[in-house]
């Protein structure tokens, strides 16, 4: 599966860059994530509660940041398991001065197996783009109420 989606945000690369790299801005805006706390340099593990149809469980992931170049781009690779299934899956993050702020590009790819595979692919690429835009959306509010990170 492949999602590709562009987000604005109303504030420069490097404030938006700042937020993106924050935990606690993540952790409060990823859909379903209980925790998310470093475990090495660019390296966090998170919990997470996701569902997709009547298919839906806990998963422990290892979440890695990679290819940095601030403010410009970053690889955001993930490795989840749960009792639902699996989902291993990387995206290419690219932040880009408009004339309103920040434009964030998203190329992300993924792989899901277990029971949650089973539920359909059309199911799972829509709930993945909605949590997907959900996160954008909740960032870019956070940057628009003047709350980005330290």
């Amino acid at each position: 599966m492949e999602i590709r989606s562009t987000y604005s945000f109303a504030a420069p690369p490097a404030d938006v860059w700042k937020l993106l790299m924050d935990p606690d801005a993540i952790k409060s805006c990823l859909p379903g994530c209980r925790e998310l706390r470093p475990i090495g340099d660019d390296r966090y593990h998170a919990e997470m509660t996701v569902g997709v149809a009547a298919v839906s469980g806990s998963f422990s992931s290892t979440v890695t940041l990679s290819d940095q170049k601030p403010p410009e781009s970053y690889r955001l690779t993930v490795d989840a398991t749960g009792k639902p299934g699996f989902a291993r899956g990387s995206a290419a993050i690219a932040l880009k001065p408009t004339a309103a702020g920040t434009e964030v590009e998203v190329v992300a790819t993924a792989e899901v197996g277990g029971l949650i595979a089973r539920v359909g692919q059309r199911l799972i690429d829509g709930v993945a783009k909605m949590s997907m835009d959900n996160f954008f959306s909740c960032l870019a509010k956070r940057v628009a109420a003047g709350t980005p990170p330290p």
